[in-house]
């Protein structure tokens, strides 16, 4: 209850507070991405029930000629590469955070086509809101493979309390004010979950 709450005003306070960097942002990639501003994906949240996360949007909406998508290095931009070196994409979740479907510190929230592929105890990162950051992200961020990373969650899970969050609040800032340990492309140093447990399974 206090932790919520502490969202609550948090998130209304950061959305007052910054919303001249956040509609700068939006008027630059209309300008220079068109629409939409804003990347709108369903992701798994508290109890695994799906929601809608907000993100600024950083790529552009390229086919190749067989009318696929680019792959995501080829469709980043040059201000999308900037937005994500310094986290400026993931404000709009602070909307989320207002909502009630995140959490300013919890397991980021990941794709719904990796639910089948938890095993049990990793399961266990869905029974908190999914957060703007978390332990994982502060241990490593995507330089970690995806058993540790999901075995921090976990723990996060088993050891949550508001000392523990504040820790990883100011770790998160460190991070973020360094660029320390900022991969603007996951996809180039870590597979998706899917497709390495499934290899592992039929290798």
């Amino acid at each position: 209850m206090i932790k919520r709450g502490l969202d609550v005003v948090f998130a209304a306070v950061g959305l007052l507070v910054l919303w001249p960097l956040l509609l700068i942002s939006a008027i630059l990639i209309r300008r220079h991405m068109g629409s939409p501003i804003l990347f709108r994906q369903v992701r798994p949240g508290l109890h695994g029930k799906g929601f809608t996360m907000y993100k600024f949007r950083t790529m552009r909406d390229e086919l190749d000629g067989d009318g696929m998508p680019l792959s995501d290095y080829l469709r980043l931009t040059h201000l999308g590469k900037v937005l994500r070196r310094t986290s400026i994409d993931e404000l709009p979740q602070l909307v989320n955070i207002l909502k009630g479907d995140m959490s300013f510190i919890g397991p980021r929230p990941l794709l719904e086509k990796y639910l089948p592929y938890y095993n049990e105890r990793e399961r266990q990162r869905h029974h908190v809101r999914p957060g703007l950051t978390g332990l994982a992200q502060v241990s490593g961020r995507n330089l970690l493979n995806w058993n540790d990373r999901l075995e921090l969650d976990v723990q996060y899970v088993e050891r949550q309390s508001l000392l523990l969050d504040a820790r990883i609040l100011m770790l998160t800032v460190r991070n973020v004010l360094l660029k320390d340990e900022v991969i603007v492309d996951p996809r180039s140093v870590m597979s998706d979950l899917d497709k390495e447990r499934l290899y592992k399974v039929h290798s």
